[in-house]
């Protein structure tokens, strides 16, 4: 399965660089500027990941959780996300975008509904983060017949006959995640535990793509650059909050970070 994702990874291996994934939470902090964010900040980062509001975020955390109660007190809902979705794909200059969310959003709207709305609208690839392996296994195969990659999850504590098979059973593109801890808390392993946990992925299979997130910072960024690539999220949200706060531009004061970010690690 090629997709927009596959590509990206591609230019970044040419350019010799990891690819600079940016998250934030759809109608955050209002449905306009969550969508003008999105656009500004196109031209400087590969891939955008884009956070459906759920009331429940057990792997966020507090920078996320005000991003997500701001949507939800925006009333974002999943159709207004695929609306964002998708004028976010009809801008020229847009990235492939992965969908994140909890299963109970996808549980509730239907498997194969969900799918196939997400393929309606241009996401290239969804993170479920509450599916482990192997109960993803069917949802992900729905994932892969619409072409949309399903992002497999790899922590810390897995073991490595448990990350052989889901290496395995992954798509082009797997997220390793750098510590146990919810997401935005400062890093408590050093970058040289977390590239040592990323070569050992990297061994089993040198053709999938990896990932960095959760703690990933403008300080530590460039200390992480030799993987495929990194997501920085929390820091996002953690912007848009100090912007509302000193009523400054969001929009301007993101695209102005992301390139910094994106400095970073070229």
């Amino acid at each position: 399965m090629t997709n927009n994702i596959d590509l990206a990874f591609k230019k970044g291996k040419i350019e010799n660089r990891p690819l600079l994934i940016t998250y934030s939470v759809c109608g955050d902090p209002n449905k306009k500027k969550s969508l003008e964010i999105l656009k500004s900040i196109s031209e400087h980062i590969d891939i955008a990941e884009l956070g459906c509001p759920f009331n429940c975020p057990q792997a966020d955390g507090p920078d996320i959780q005000n991003s997500t109660y701001r949507a939800i007190k925006n009333g974002i809902n999943m159709q207004q996300t695929f609306e964002l979705v998708k004028n976010y794909k009809r801008y020229k200059n847009s990235k492939p975008l992965i969908l994140m969310g909890y299963y109970q959003i996808i549980f509730h709207y239907g498997e194969k509904k969900f799918v196939k709305k997400c393929k309606e609208v241009g996401v290239d690839g969804l993170i479920v983060v509450d599916l482990p392996w192997p109960d993803n296994k069917n949802f992900a195969k729905l994932c892969k017949k619409n072409s949309i990659c399903f992002v497999q999850l790899i922590a810390p504590t897995t073991t490595k006959e448990r990350m052989k098979l889901i290496i395995k059973d992954s798509h082009q593109m797997i997220y390793q995640i750098s510590m146990i801890s919810t997401t935005g808390r400062k890093l408590k392993v050093s970058a040289k535990e977390i590239i040592r946990n990323y070569k050992i992925i990297k061994r089993i299979n040198p053709k999938k793509n990896v990932v960095i997130g959760f703690g990933i910072t403008k300080k530590t960024i460039s200390s992480l650059k030799e993987c495929n690539g990194l997501v920085i999220g929390s820091a996002i949200c953690r912007a848009i909050s100090t912007s509302l706060k000193s009523r400054q531009n969001p929009v301007k004061k993101l695209n102005k970070m992301v390139k910094e970010l994106k400095t970073q690690i070229s």
